[in-house]
């Protein structure tokens, strides 16, 4: 990048190999520290033969791609805005001769991804599959063969679901009412649901990735890019997302100055260490995919 492509205070994208104005640009970066300062990106730069020393601010909604290259740190709070706007990061050689990423663990191995494959690609390994899934769930193994009979049953005893953990924690349920556009205009239960089914669901992240195991071949969820991940998390519906929700939720009707996503936050970080929700994942994922761990890490 050549420091003529600069414009004062904020670094320019003109260096990129495609438009930025089409979200596809990538960004160099190299020999500096990357951090957040009131909410910006910034990008502090030692010096190099691109870009001279100085603060830089980093449009990064309108970046694809961040490469980080040699001397570079990098902050945690980085980590989060660019996870929030779906900007990605990578750590790379000089020039982009090499590619670094924490590896899973297990490194090196890819036997849980080979039998998540094979169970997933036979129709038969995949609704036997998909049937334990509900086992788990519902405590007992639902006897249709149908995957489109199954998700119907699964949908009228999870609203049951919904309804007895609700009147346990004393929350009146009225049904299930998310809008996507405007997931704030729902009641508060459904939007601390909202809240502990997206951390849930990062504990599954978390969990999916530690195997090993490869997130977009779901057993019952079908078409999102992490469909596996959905399909473990669903596994902690009723024994973690809606208690989690529904004790928070109780707490914050009766004090409405508490804020409701911090509130849900740390009542999840407090059950994942206690209950020890991502290991516990991690078992039942090896359960359900027929993996001998004894030699690995994971």
């Amino acid at each position: 990048m050549s420091s003529s492509f600069l414009f004062p205070g904020r670094l320019g994208l003109a260096g990129s190999s495609i438009p930025h104005a089409d979200r596809h640009g990538l960004l160099w970066l190299s020999r500096g520290n990357l951090y957040v300062e009131d909410g910006t990106l910034c990008f502090r730069a030692a010096g190099s033969d691109d870009l001279p020393p100085g603060v830089y601010a980093i449009p990064y909604q309108g970046v694809s791609m961040i490469l980080m290259g040699p001397g570079t740190s990098v902050t945690h709070d980085v980590l989060r805005i660019l996870a929030r706007h779906g900007t990605l990061l990578a750590a790379v050689g000089e020039g982009g001769v090499k590619l670094y990423t924490a590896p899973p663990m297990g490194q090196g191995r890819s036997d849980v991804a080979r039998a998540h494959a094979r169970l997933w690609a036979d129709e038969e390994s995949r609704l036997r599959v998909a049937r334990r899934m509900y086992a788990v769930r519902f405590g007992e193994v639902l006897p249709h063969r149908d995957i489109s009979i199954l998700r119907g049953m699964e949908g009228a005893r999870v609203r049951e679901t919904y309804r007895i953990i609700a009147r346990k924690y004393g929350i009146e349920w009225k049904g299930r009412r998310y809008d996507r556009d405007n997931p704030e205009a729902a009641d508060i239960p459904n939007q601390a649901v909202n809240h502990a089914a997206t951390f849930v669901e990062a504990a599954a992240d978390i969990a999916v990735a530690a195997v090993g195991a490869l997130p977009p071949l779901g057993f019952i969820h079908e078409e999102s890019s992490n469909a596996f991940t959905l399909d473990i998390a669903d596994l902690w519906r009723a024994e973690v997302t809606l208690p989690l929700a529904f004790s928070v939720a109780a707490r914050v009707l009766r004090d409405p100055e508490l804020p409701l996503e911090r509130e849900v936050r740390y009542e999840a970080a407090k059950w994942f260490r206690t209950k020890r929700v991502i290991p516990a994942m991690i078992g039942k994922i090896k359960e359900l995919l027929d993996v001998d761990d004894d030699h690995r890490d994971a």
